[in-house]
């Protein structure tokens, strides 16, 4: 599935203009097999919260790397359906086109719904890279076969950086700058950044109910 859906990604720019981002975001239960996921939608200018959802799901598919996106959807359908306000461009905590089958998270939420979308994680999957800078803003492109399939992005001075890869109907540069800019102050985006917190904070509530 993901080598046949991985033609339908679109790797340039088809997008207006973007008033609302948002940041997704799915966390596993630790006493129980469930999936809760957090849509966090954040004004584009401001970075102030405008919408925030969360909804879960049992885990359905086993976890083999590569196949995060058939854990994860299900309850990231379920909390898309609940979401007031359509996001312009959506930032995934995880890959992108910087996957084996060119088809990671974001591409696939990105070509199901058919959102502009970001791949922004925190480790490295697959690729290889030469030395980042230690500025701010310093970027380096990550190879697979000869292949650019992302950036490395260095978004704080002398801290560690992050994998930017396109989901869908974005380029590459437009992403890496996106991440930048909605990284103000940390090293993670701020749309990351609010979704996570937003997933602990539901899974806090739901284990101490056991």
């Amino acid at each position: 599935m993901q080598d046949k859906l991985t033609s339908k990604v679109v790797k340039d720019d088809r997008y207006g203009h973007i008033q609302l981002v948002a940041g997704v975001d799915v966390a596993y239960a630790k006493n129980s097999d469930k999936l809760i996921a957090a849509i966090v939608v954040l004004n584009a200018k401001t970075l102030e919260v405008v919408e925030k959802v969360t909804a879960e799901a049992k885990v359905q598919f086993p976890y083999v790397p590569g196949l995060f996106s058939f854990r994860e959807l299900p309850p990231l359908i379920k909390a898309f359906a609940k979401l007031k306000n359509s996001p312009d461009l959506i930032v995934c905590d995880g890959q992108g086109y910087a996957h084996p089958r060119r088809f990671g998270l974001a591409c696939h939420l990105g070509v199901i719904f058919d959102v502009p979308t970001i791949g922004c994680g925190k480790t490295r999957l697959l690729g290889e890279f030469d030395g980042v800078g230690l500025e701010r803003g310093n970027v380096a492109p990550l190879v697979d076969n000869n292949e650019v399939i992302g950036n490395v992005l260095r978004t704080q001075t002398g801290v560690n950086p992050i994998y930017v890869s396109i989901g869908h109907r974005i380029s590459l540069s437009a992403a890496t700058n996106w991440v930048l800019k909605l990284s103000p102050k940390y090293r993670l985006p701020e749309t990351t950044r609010q979704a996570d917190h937003e997933v602990r904070e539901k899974l806090k509530v739901e284990e101490s109910l056991f």
